[in-house]
């Protein structure tokens, strides 16, 4: 089997590649320019693409994430186009292109499907995220790094208060009964997990003013609503924002708290900002030498499991994480992780197992022991060739 692989800096792409030559599979990695192209409607892009795919023999395209100028490329080819999608939101899954029948468009949260499914669009598969268990199990921990990462509770990832995530910004000059009212639904969507309220709760008079002020249009190529922009780009990152903040300062008032992340965080004044985690040895290192990792799930992700928690269950860490509902269908809440409801609820969680070590290493060793057995990248590959018929 020969592969077209279009490669970008994305998460999962070596361990991916990896699966597929150990399979006996030819992969041949194309250079895709998602910095700088327009990867949904160019024209001078697709026909490289085409060139590319028609000047070799080859079984199917993949790219991690969905690209509307691949599917393009691909149906004209009439060659199978395998997406696996784990960012969010993204809105290039609502390119009218996603209908094309040579997709097979996977995405790793289930509430984003069900969002696609109910529009008729059958092309569309639930995929969760994996972990690459088999390469974690080569590391080992010296007593060097043991001292550098040990901590009670980390966290890896974005605070989302960084210049390019601060799209609420751009909805300053609403009116003061709107700021208000969006305040509102923040803070309202902030305290309630299982259920995203943000698109709902934008009523036409808000919506108005809102357009007003920072209008927006749906893509040439799109069918995505405009309330769904709103909520999930300029509401979700806010609620996001706010939430990872004051879990952390309320965690490092009482334990020791490491966060990992690219800006500064004069937000958090008694939590170690130890930088960026390097992904594929440090952030290892880090989930099996914290008590603790933390997951906190970016709004937008309706029910889906981040692939941080697959990361942090694959390395032995003990993984407490916000309600998603996604993760009911694969693990067991006190036995594999542990969710928490509300703030209350987390600081409860985090008091008992912080000072239950049994019980914690218990349930890191459970949650390792399913992602080994039922998430790998193995796993998820025979499951895309299921579907495909490969």
């Amino acid at each position: 089997m020969k592969i077209l692989f279009m490669a970008w800096k994305s998460l999962g792409q070596k361990d991916l590649a990896d699966e597929f030559v150990r399979r006996g599979w030819e992969v041949v990695h194309y250079s895709f320019p998602r910095e700088k192209e327009n990867t949904r409607i160019n024209q001078k892009l697709c026909e490289e693409i085409v060139r590319t795919i028609a000047g070799n023999k080859y079984d199917f395209v993949f790219s991690f994430n969905y690209f509307p100028v691949i599917s393009i490329a691909c149906n004209a080819c009439r060659i199978k186009y395998i997406s696996w999608t784990f960012d969010s939101p993204f809105i290039q899954l609502y390119s009218n292109t996603i209908n094309y029948p040579y997709n097979y468009v996977f995405v790793f949260d289930k509430g984003t499907c069900e969002d696609l499914w109910s529009k008729g669009i059958d092309t569309v598969y639930y995929l969760p995220m994996a972990a690459p268990v088999e390469r974690y199990d080569r590391y080992s921990e010296t007593d060097v790094e043991k001292s550098l990462y040990r901590t009670q509770i980390s966290f890896i990832g974005s605070t989302y208060w960084e210049k390019k995530h601060r799209f609420y910004e751009r909805l300053g000059a609403v009116s003061r009964k709107t700021k208000g009212y969006l305040d509102g639904c923040i803070q309202m969507q902030k305290r309630i997990y299982g259920e995203f309220l943000l698109e709902k709760a934008i009523v036409p008079e808000i919506m108005e003013d809102m357009m007003a002020h920072c209008p927006l249009e749906v893509n040439e190529d799109g069918f995505e609503r405009l309330e769904w922009v709103y909520a999930h780009y300029f509401l979700a990152r806010q609620v996001t924002a706010l939430e990872r903040t004051e879990i952390l300062n309320l965690l490092s008032k009482k334990y020791q708290v490491d966060l990992y992340t690219y800006e500064e965080t004069r937000e958090l004044p008694g939590v170690r900002n130890r930088g960026t985690a390097e992904v594929m040895k440090e952030a290892p290192m880090i989930y099996r030498c914290s008590k603790i990792n933390l997951n906190i799930t970016l709004k937008s992700i309706l029910t889906g499991i981040p692939l941080r928690s697959f990361e942090i269950m694959g390395n032995k860490g003990f993984l407490l994480s916000n309600y998603q509902e996604d993760y009911l269908e694969f693990f067991i809440d006190g036995e594999d992780f542990i969710y928490y409801t509300d703030y209350e609820d987390l600081e409860t969680k985090t008091e008992y197992y912080l000072s239950h070590e049994k019980e914690r290493k218990e349930i890191a060793e459970n949650g390792y022991r399913k992602v080994k057995r039922e998430h790998t990248y193995r796993k998820r590959v025979n499951e895309i060739m299921d579907v495909i018929g490969g």
